[in-house]
Formats: C-alpha cells, structure tokens, sequence
C-alpha cells in the first residue's frame, strides 16, 4: 500500500488533518482528522510502500503497546484511509 499523491499532513490550530492539494481539496469528504498515532504512523510511512505488519510495528517500536493490541489498532487506522480513498 502506499499514500496516494497529492494528500498532506497539516496542523490546523493543533489537529492533525489530512487534506489532499490541488483541486482534489473540493471534495470536502477527503479530509480526516488523524489522532497522534494515526499521525504518527502517516508521517513514519509517507512515500514508502507499507502493509498493516509494518504499521503494527511501528506502533510497537513508538508506544508501550501489546503486538496483538497494535495489529488490530494498525488495521482499524488502515481501513479508514483505505475507507477515505487516501492510500492505493
């Protein structure tokens, strides 16, 4: 999987928001609020190839967290930008 171009990590009045650039930006149901770890991983695999184990182990080199627990957190968080049409 990898980050479609055009969408972008911003910080808008301390959110972390997803908005894609250009004229894509119209559509208003392309913008997603990301929480520190949603963003986190975001920023860890912006323009590289990554599937849900390498989210997971992201999660579980950055945070106190169980395998099992970063698995299904990792696959949650992918099925929304797979959901939102941000990821290919």
């Amino acid at each position: 999987m990898r980050i479609k171009k055009g969408f972008v990590l911003r910080d808008v009045c301390g959110e972390k928001i997803v908005v894609a650039e250009g004229k894509e930006n119209i559509d208003f149901t392309k913008i997603i609020n990301m929480n520190e770890s949603a963003a986190f991983l975001w920023e860890k695999v912006k323009d590289t190839d990554f599937d849900v184990d390498t989210l997971k182990l992201l999660l579980c080199d950055e945070y106190d967290v169980e395998e099992a627990t970063a698995l299904a957190d990792s696959q949650t968080i992918l099925n929304q930008w797979v959901e939102a049409g941000i990821v290919e």
